[in-house]
């Protein structure tokens, strides 16, 4: 079963902003109750991903490609709103990539940094730039963040 380890940590200051170039991200979510059912479009390519439930730093995850045409139709007619529309920065640090996501719309002024490991004990270097961890704090999900957008904390 393929599975996702992933750590999430806050991002202090703006230095990693030189290390990479950005994509635009736009993702909604159809599901979050138990499973959770996301469609994504990044650049011209739509993806449809389940994630199960996170136990520690892991959960299953499914990805798969699907047409633009039915991405955009998905986020267009099925997804909760607001829809996630952020960039994201992919940084070589340690051997890993990092990804940092500046969020945009109804999330402005967040930043997260994220990294997926191999194993959960797994060490790692934290990068300068990097702040608080908040692997384990439902409210800075994708999917929570959908209902409870950063501008209403």
């Amino acid at each position: 079963m393929p599975k996702e380890i992933e750590r999430k940590f806050l991002v202090k200051d703006d230095s990693w902003r030189q290390l990479a170039k950005g994509s635009l991200y736009r993702q909604g979510y159809i599901s979050s109750q138990g499973a959770t059912v996301r469609i994504r479009i990044v650049g011209n390519q739509g993806y449809l991903t389940i994630k199960g439930p996170t136990i520690n730093y892991s959960r299953s995850e499914f990805e798969y490609q699907i047409p633009l045409a039915d991405a955009q139709e998905m986020l267009d007619t099925l997804c909760v709103r607001p829809l996630i529309e952020k960039t994201r920065y992919k940084i070589n640090v340690g051997g890993l990539v990092w990804e940092v996501d500046d969020f945009a719309g109804a999330n402005q002024g967040l930043i997260l940094a994220e990294v997926e490991l191999t194993d959960e004990a797994q060490q790692i270097e934290l990068p300068q730039w990097i702040g608080e961890e908040v692997s384990g704090d439902l409210k800075y999900y994708n999917s929570y963040l959908v209902k409870h957008p950063f501008s209403e904390w």
